[in-house]
């Protein structure tokens, strides 16, 4: 919801009413993980998705329904239902949709205090199905229309704020809960054009960015514009006090030696997810052997991937970028990133992969 939030204000704040469908179950495959939205305003306008174009003209038909009988209500479809089928759900799975119509004073603190906010949660059944809180690290706001199950929900969130969206039950009730989704880090080293374009890149697929170089010269705004953060110090320095989790990828560009060995070793030994280095097969070779004298074991040399990205034949820094990415993508998801046309099994990546 957040990702569509200012949109949805906008259209309040010119007095418009607005119904959001938000994803809250998934068996098998879907198009989008639980947490999705989709929101339809009275005067027909769209904003987000739910389906990948599937469903969301059924939805529209459906929040219509809730402009005019003000009733919040929850929708399946599976693609062994006649619906289903009818409405282009090919995707061989089933999913859960809420549709409420959401009030303009909720969402229009949802956005002043978002940067606070650890989640939002949507009550699913009862007396009071569709009534929202926000949660934060020391006060709600909204109701879930039950101060027993408004207390064990923020408790829940604050004792470990969840890192997927799921449906969960509370107090005899059931709630979603939707987290607020953490930007995670990729840290850039070597400041050429190739970190440029990856810079680009990362952004949409919502990381925060930052380029470090220990050359002054090169590591500057006016070179990197859209970079997140710019610092000038050696990698590994830069790493050692750097927040790094599981979600973190680390992308080399240095090919030099004397940056590449000691951030290589940083990098190998951090909770990263992904650690990256280009350079050619020789240039890796060579410095593969430097990491071995310098104490890297044959485990931690595995982690690394380099040469840097998958093999589409990239030459230009757009589609090394696009490599690089692509590579993120299916360390990430577990994945090989061959082909799809020339695999088999399932397309889309584990839900929260």
């Amino acid at each position: 919801m957040l990702d569509i939030l200012s949109r949805i204000v906008r259209l309040q704040n010119d007095r418009h009413e607005v119904v959001l469908a938000t994803l809250v179950g998934v068996r098998g495959s879907s198009a989008r993980d639980p947490g999705a939205t989709f929101a339809v305003s009275d005067d027909g306008e769209l904003v987000g998705a739910i389906g990948g174009g599937c469903v969301e003209a059924a939805l529209v038909e459906e929040a219509h329904e809730v402009l005019r009988d003000g009733k919040a209500r929850s929708v399946a479809y599976g693609l062994s239902d006649r619906e289903g089928a009818d409405i282009g759900l090919a995707c061989g799975g089933e999913i859960t949709i809420f549709l409420d119509r959401l009030e303009p004073g909720y969402c229009a603190e949802l956005e002043r205090t978002s940067e606070d906010l650890l989640a939002h949660a949507l009550r699913l059944d009862g007396g009071a199905t569709g009534a929202r809180i926000a949660i934060y690290p020391e006060r709600s706001y909204g109701t879930l229309g039950d101060p027993a199950l408004e207390a064990a929900t923020a408790s829940f969130v604050r004792a470990a704020p969840p890192r997927l969206a799921a449906q969960i039950d509370l107090e005899g009730a059931s709630v979603f809960i939707a987290p607020k989704r953490i930007s995670p880090h990729m840290y850039v080293f070597g400041a050429l054009d190739f970190a440029a374009s990856t810079i680009d890149a990362a952004h949409l697929l919502g990381y925060t960015v930052t380029l470090c170089d220990a050359r002054a010269a090169f590591a500057t705004k006016a070179r990197f514009p859209n970079a997140d953060r710019i610092v000038v110090a050696w990698p590994h320095e830069f790493l050692a006090s750097a927040p790094i989790d599981e979600r973190t990828a680390i992308v080399s560009f240095t090919h030099d030696e004397k940056f590449d060995v000691p951030l290589l070793l940083a990098a190998v030994r951090s909770r990263a997810g992904y650690v990256g280095a280009v350079g050619s097969r020789a240039t890796h070779a060579r410095r593969i052997e430097a990491l071995r004298q310098a104490g890297m074991t044959e485990t931690e040399i595995s982690k690394i991937c380099a040469p840097i990205g998958l093999d589409i034949g990239a030459r230009t820094p757009e589609e090394t970028a696009l490599a690089v990415l692509a590579e993120i993508v299916a360390v990430e998801r577990g994945r090989s990133g061959g082909s799809l046309s020339h695999g088999s099994g399932a397309i889309r990546g584990r839900i929260g992969a």
